[in-house]
């Protein structure tokens, strides 16, 4: 798939397009230097284990007295992952979410994108396991990006302990209020952690580029909540959410642009301006009408996010959420296409990992610890799931994106 990929792109080239002499052979050099990268793992793909490395080698004796042991153990791994299937599962009540994920930093000198997974992160709910994921595009730098990966989720948390608060057994608790409540305290701390800065603190990236300007930093956030019978999206800024169903995409979130015709309105409401440099931006600087953080540009910049609640169905195979980095480079349609395909390649869906009286382990070591994802081992992701997430990325720099490329893919498909 990924041979064919890069062979459609080679083909859709412009011919005009070609480099000089000269211009060719630099390219030729930079490109050598990224697949050495590559193949030394410059390019800190934070995907599951889609392909160990081999074992070393073993004398024949030692081999052959485990033979028939590690033919028993590849049979039981090639039917069930880590667990052995069983009927009903998928998100039920003790099972890890099939999830895959790929974050690279790309074309750009900085890592700014952040990934938060959270199985089962609604503890006590009367309505089955809710799995939190999301994408967050730091700009400016990466502090805001990575507040949201450690707290976000918390938030949520307390917002929807206060929804649900004396009532017996909440059906479905106002997940626009919810979601509307967490973020609005995710951008009150990263607000006030801009403003409260002391000289004495160790200084961020950014006080060591620009001085005291913590405060013009931000990071859009596309969070989603997959429960047993509904997905829940919540948008600020231009990451974007995905449902693949039945083959055809659903747009779960729309872009925040500043040109977008409502937010335009809304920016020049509030005494602001949408200056046209290098594109649509706010005041001329940021690129996208909502986000997280950026004090200086409120109140035209906002962080109040748009709200999806979308109820689950036997046709839904995926969600998708990415941040701009592979949006700009690629289609929905072209996006769902390549999980689909993943998924055709790797059979029916896994169905998980049973946890005995449903409690989740902790984290490996350098699971929940990458700076890139946080709140999962990536050796749980499941193999379709992070295939897919993998070759979207890298369609993404075969298309020549020039951001920061995060991928999180979620099977959505029920386990028969």
């Amino acid at each position: 798939m990924a041979a064919e990929i890069c062979c459609e792109e080679a083909k859709s080239m412009p011919a005009a397009a070609a480099p000089s002499a000269a211009a060719a052979t630099s390219i030729s050099r930079r490109r050598r230097r990224v697949d050495v990268a590559v193949a030394a793992g410059g390019f800190r793909f934070a995907a599951g284990s889609l392909h160990p490395p081999p074992p070393p080698p073993e004398d024949s004796d030692a081999g052959a007295a485990r033979g028939s042991k590690r033919q028993r153990l590849a049979r039981a791994g090639a039917a069930s992952g880590p667990c052995r299937p069983t009927a009903g599962a998928g998100f039920g009540s003790r099972w890890w979410p099939r999830y895959g994920v790929t974050s690279v930093c790309g074309r750009r000198r900085e890592m700014e994108d952040a990934v938060s997974i959270r199985p089962d992160f609604l503890p006590g709910s009367n309505s089955g396991k809710h799995h939190f994921f999301g994408v967050f595009d730091g700009h400016g730098c990466s502090h805001v990006a990575k507040m949201c990966q450690d707290r976000m989720h918390e938030l949520v948390v307390d917002a929807y302990k206060k929804a649900v608060s004396g009532k017996e057994a909440p059906a479905a608790p106002v997940w626009k209020e919810v979601m509307e409540k967490g973020f609005a305290r995710m951008d009150g701390e990263a607000t006030s952690w801009a403003a409260s800065r002391s000289r004495g603190e160790p200084a961020c990236r950014c006080e060591l580029q620009t001085p005291a300007r913590c405060d013009h930093v931000g990071s859009t956030a596309v969070v989603a909540v997959v429960g047993p019978n509904r997905v829940v999206v919540a948008n600020s800024g231009d990451s974007r959410a995905v449902l693949c169903r039945a083959g055809v995409p659903v747009p779960l979130s729309v872009d925040h642009k500043p040109d977008r015709p409502d937010e335009l309105e809304r920016i020049q409401a509030a005494g602001g301006r949408v200056i046209y440099w290098d594109g649509a931006r706010v005041l001329g600087v940021l690129a996208m009408s909502r986000a997280i953080g950026d004090g200086y540009l409120k109140p035209y910049v906002t962080s109040e996010p748009e709200v999806t609640v979308t109820e689950r169905t036997d046709d839904d195979e995926c969600l998708i959420l990415a941040s701009d980095g592979l949006w700009d480079v690629v289609t929905n349609e072209m996006a769902c296409e390549v999980v689909r395909a993943c998924f055709r390649s790797n059979g029916p869906p896994s169905p998980g990992c049973s946890r005995p009286n449903g409690v989740l382990p902790q984290p490996a070591a350098g699971g929940a610890g990458d700076a890139v994802v946080k709140g999962v081992d990536k050796a749980e992701s499941d193999k379709a799931c992070a295939d897919a997430a993998l070759l979207l990325a890298k369609l993404a720099l075969a298309r020549r994106s020039a951001d920061n490329v995060s991928v999180v893919v979620v099977d959505l498909r029920r386990v028969p």
